[in-house]
């Protein structure tokens, strides 16, 4: 048992009258002793429960994220005419709404806009359609590249994916207590602005609960992040929805600015696409990448021409989603999928070769 690891624990999980919140230091030293099994099983657990009870705080979040600094990966800085854009999004899917974040990467990729994404398998508590199972059905199968590969593959294509099992193992017991206690701990929380890009970089990360917001905004500010996003997304994604105004925040000194943004003024019709099984979403995928018309092209207009704008492609909404469209009608973003899947095989097949 560690003596050091019961002190921190008593301040988190002594209750509303007489626990205290953690020092940014004292939740970095927490975090590791967690991810390096210092802390024994009953501590780890009686932890993440107490803290998420208690609800972290945005110090407490700049000292877990410094601790995946410390001992998790990052994809090393490329040569890029504009800030790295880095997608947090939910590590345990989608269950409800069709995502569109992979047409959103490929687009932004093909417009010359680096990004990088990052996630798991199919993780607890939700077990929802995952990132890495979509790019498996698109043909990019990022489990077999270790991180050298990883950072090949961006530095060519423009787009990187920082799969968790493979390039930060330490992070697997953790899924495994947030499956045994049936509940998210705050690290679901701090994996949304975790940033495993070693350059300058743009984040862009979902949440659902307005408390949210306030959190990252305070956590960000401490570690000195200065260009980011947050988007009241479908699911927590940054995924913008098309049933209401879509609620945004910009990074601005010294206040967030709000951006709120409706579809109706863009001509995009208000329903989101339900999630149907895995095989249909990716042919409703690969139709959108053909250019054919349909509800989840509605959805990629309206985010690509958010992130088209946003990233400073186009100058504004209304240009963005004419630029989105003109990508996918001209062949311009299949393309790319095409050319990610091409150089993905050809790294995987010289990792297998060194193995």
């Amino acid at each position: 048992m560690s003596n050091i690891f019961r002190e921190l624990l008593k301040k988190v999980g002594s209750g509303n009258h007489t626990g205290e919140n953690l020092t940014r230091g004292e939740a970095a030293i927490a975090t590791k002793m967690m991810l390096q099994g210092e802390a024994t099983p009953a501590q780890i657990g009686a932890f993440l429960i107490a803290h998420r009870i208690k609800r972290p705080t945005g110090e407490e979040l700049a000292g877990m994220l410094d601790a995946f600094d410390e001992l998790g990966p990052k994809l090393q800085p490329i040569i890029a005419a504009r800030p790295v854009i880095v997608l947090g999004i939910p590590y345990d899917g989608r269950t409800r709404t069709a995502p569109i974040s992979h047409v959103t990467a490929l687009l932004l990729a093909a417009a010359g806009q680096p990004i990088v994404m990052h996630g798991g398998d199919r993780l607890p508590t939700k077990y929802g359609l995952p990132l890495i199972e979509i790019w498996q059905g698109l043909g990019v199968d990022w489990t077999a590249l270790a991180l050298p590969q990883t950072q090949q593959v961006f530095a060519q294509t423009g787009i990187g994916f920082i799969h968790t099992p493979n390039h930060f193992p330490l992070t697997r017991s953790i899924w495994e207590y947030r499956d045994q206690l049936g509940k998210r701990p705050p690290f679901a929380t701090m994996e949304l602005i975790w940033c495993p890009y070693a350059g300058e970089a743009h984040l862009i990360a979902g949440f659902v609960h307005p408390p949210t917001e306030g959190m990252f905004q305070a956590a960000l500010e401490l570690r000195g992040v200065k260009n980011y996003t947050l988007i009241k997304g479908l699911e927590g994604s940054c995924d913008l929805p098309r049933d209401r105004t879509a609620i945004i925040a910009l990074s601005a000194t010294p206040n967030l600015e709000r951006l709120l943004l409706s579809p109706h003024d863009y001509g995009i019709t208000s329903k989101n696409v339900p999630l149907g099984t895995t095989e249909e979403l990716i042919t409703q995928i690969q139709d959108v990448l053909a250019g054919k018309p349909g509800e989840l092209m509605q959805t990629a207009l309206w985010n690509g021409g958010f992130y088209l704008w946003r990233s400073g492609i186009c100058s504004d909404m209304r240009s963005g989603i004419a630029k989105t469209e003109e990508l996918l009608t001209n062949g311009a973003v299949a393309a790319k999928l095409q050319e990610i899947s091409q150089i993905v095989k050809s790294a995987s097949e010289n990792t297998l070769q060194h193995i």
